[in-house]
């Protein structure tokens, strides 16, 4: 049996409070379709920790976290780029960029009971309301300013498209890499 890569870690492993909902791994998503064949969320060891950094962070304000994405197999972005080929919302296959490479996370903020937080869209919104200067309401931006606080003091950058993308700031650190996400599963 193949062994776990020490450079990937499951996002559960660094705080078990970090809820996880990979879209890609069901149905709801923006190709109706089963994209992976996991359900665990891995990135890279740093990022990782990085992670845990904002997540307990925004358990001091009373918030959690919850992952829509994190480390996405090649094959797996071939996938979504067969279904929308449009690269301001899908990127074309490339082993060293963003999810590909373990360094990217697609996330929201959550309340300490796991409720999703109204934000200005839902996730994979193709339109206008994912870029992150669309105007947001009072309530809307409270949200967004602190997630995106707890984010950037962890060491996290905005990706300006979607509002829910965060990448490593030390992203170009980290070369290609892919692993199986099964490894990392909890029993």
């Amino acid at each position: 049996m193949p062994e776990k890569d020490p450079d990937f870690m499951n996002v559960q492993d660094v705080d078990p409070d970090i809820i996880v909902d990979l879209k890609y791994a069901t149905t709801d998503n923006f190709t109706g379709k089963v994209i992976y064949d996991f359900t665990t969320a891995v990135s890279r060891t740093g990022t990782v920790k990085k992670l845990g950094v904002a997540s307990q962070l925004l358990k001091e304000q009373g918030y959690r976290l919850k992952i829509w994405d994190a480390f996405r197999p090649v094959t797996a972005q071939q996938k979504l780029f067969n279904v929308v080929s449009d690269t301001r919302w899908v990127a074309k296959p490339n082993p060293n960029f963003s999810h590909q490479k373990g360094v990217t996370f697609d996330l929201t903020l959550t309340d300490l009971a796991g409720n999703e937080i109204p934000m200005q869209s839902g996730f994979d919104d193709f339109t206008g309301k994912a870029v992150r200067d669309y105007p947001r309401t009072d309530e809307q931006e409270k949200y967004y300013q602190i997630l995106l606080q707890a984010m950037t003091q962890a060491g996290f950058v905005g990706y300006d498209g979607e509002w829910w993308d965060y990448r490593d700031s030390d992203m170009d650190s980290y070369g290609p890499k892919q692993v199986d996400p099964n490894l990392y599963a909890h029993d």
